[in-house]
């Protein structure tokens, strides 16, 4: 989900991407990966949006939708989501009005959603369940007991097995944190992602809703709250941004100016770095600085491999923005950094620059090497795998592990540098190598 998200004419519901220590070490290493990005990962931001409005799409990509004061305007090229007493929220506008959909024309694959099936039929249910009025827009919808969602879930499936039913309560806590859906207090409704949806795709999704089946008579067991608000707008609205590329993209025909965007969205969205052949905008040194400027203005860069392309976050704005993980997240990460990466590349195993490894950290060795409680390790490889930081992987007849994450393949070259000495520091912190690192340094 993306990584932040999807908007497809009915596709919303089709393929939702819908993720310690307190060292010195730790905060370093973590301050020089990019802040987790998730088809997404949406925790409520503190603050609200401020600065260039390169840092509020940076802050909206990294912690979700950016809250906005009472007559408050969203920063340029971001969708305002107004709320009945003049507050509302600011989320990014895709340029041209497309969606990260458009990967499937292209045959690229968008970033992977744990238990996709699930969280696309609870999608499915608490859209059947929030639009009671299907003569309007979806969002903001109205509020519904999570009860009822969970038996629509449930009717649609044909089962009720607890199982089936554990996974629809994951399903609905992924959607909480990636804002395509509140959950609060026993009640669901509507996300402000969901806001995103075109208009061209509402009577797909209108018909969607009426074949969908509705809850059931049978109640189910309560669901625990997540902390959020669940009150109707009554007077909400939605105020869409005039062009906000249009400047860059006006002086080219039609087709160059669809290359320009299924680049950037390809660059933006997909799992892994896209091949230049496919995207003649990557290839077109006049396109890609386009390509680039549009990048620009949201705090992204292109970040380049070997005839691969990807975006990242500029130095200057990650550093402004901060993480978005916890203390006990990037602890964990550290661990499966030093485990799969660093480790492994002191025995000779991995290139120097490879942050991509094929020795999983295993996560017995994970719980040997932590102080925390097994909940908390377990929700902060949740939150991490989420984030698209850190990947669950199978090792032949072993248990398997957990490997950096695609997020990697993400990095500025400034930010590795940065990412490799911090993870000398953390690994051997008395060696000559960090020695040589701090020196530096002064």
């Amino acid at each position: 989900m993306t990584p932040d998200g999807i908007g497809a004419p009915g596709a919303a519901v089709a393929a939702v991407p819908v993720s310690p220590s307190g060292s010195d070490a730790v905060a370093g290493v973590t301050a020089a990966i990019e802040t987790a990005e998730i088809s997404g990962a949406a925790k409520a931001a503190g603050t609200k949006a401020a600065g260039t409005a390169a840092l509020a799409h940076v802050r909206a990509r990294s912690t979700g939708p950016l809250p906005l004061g009472p007559g408050e305007a969203a920063p340029p090229g971001m969708v305002r989501l107004g709320h009945g007493d003049g507050t509302g929220m600011a989320l990014p506008a895709w340029p041209d009005g497309t969606t990260p959909s458009l990967l499937a024309e292209y045959q690229v694959p968008p970033v992977a959603v744990e238990r996709s099936g699930e969280t696309r039929r609870v999608l499915a249910a608490a859209l059947k369940c929030c639009w009671s009025d299907l003569t309007a827009d979806p969002w903001p919808g109205t509020p519904a007991p999570v009860d009822d969602v969970l038996a629509a879930y449930r009717a649609l499936i044909g089962r009720s097995d607890d199982l089936m039913r554990n996974w629809a309560v994951g399903a609905l806590r992924r959607l909480h944190d990636s804002a395509w859906l509140v959950v609060a207090d026993g009640a669901v409704r509507l996300g402000p992602r969901c806001a995103s949806w075109p208009a061209a795709s509402h009577a797909q999704l209108r018909e969607l809703v009426r074949r969908l089946p509705g809850p059931g008579e049978e109640g189910v067991p309560a669901v625990l709250p997540v902390a959020g608000e669940t009150g109707h707008d009554a007077a909400a609205s939605l105020d869409l941004p005039e062009g906000a590329d249009d400047d860059l993209l006006a002086p080219f025909d039609e087709r160059r100016r669809a290359e320009v965007v299924a680049a950037f969205m390809a660059v933006e969205h997909a799992a892994e770095p896209v091949h230049e052949a496919r995207f003649p905008a990557l290839r077109d040194p006049v396109l890609r600085r386009v390509l680039a400027e549009m990048l620009r203005r949201r705090g992204r860069v292109l970040v380049s491999g070997r005839e691969t392309w990807t975006s990242g976050y500029a130095d200057d704005a990650a550093a402004e923005a901060g993480t978005a993980l916890g203390e006990a997240e990037r602890a964990v990460l550290v661990l499966v950094l030093v485990h799969s990466v660093a480790i492994p590349r002191a025995e000779g195993l991995l290139p120097a620059d490879s942050w991509l490894s094929p020795f999983p950290a295993q996560a017995e060795e994970l719980r040997r090497h932590t102080l925390l409680p097994i909940g908390e390790l377990e929700a902060a490889l949740r939150t991490l795998r989420h984030a698209g930081l850190v990947t669950q992987v199978k090792s032949g007849e072993e248990a398997g592990g957990y490997v950096p994450g695609p997020q990697f393949h993400r990095l500025t070259p400034a930010a590795r540098r940065r990412l490799q000495e911090e993870l000398i520091l953390a690994a051997g912190p008395h060696t000559p190598l960090a020695a040589a690192v701090r020196a530096r340094r002064r």
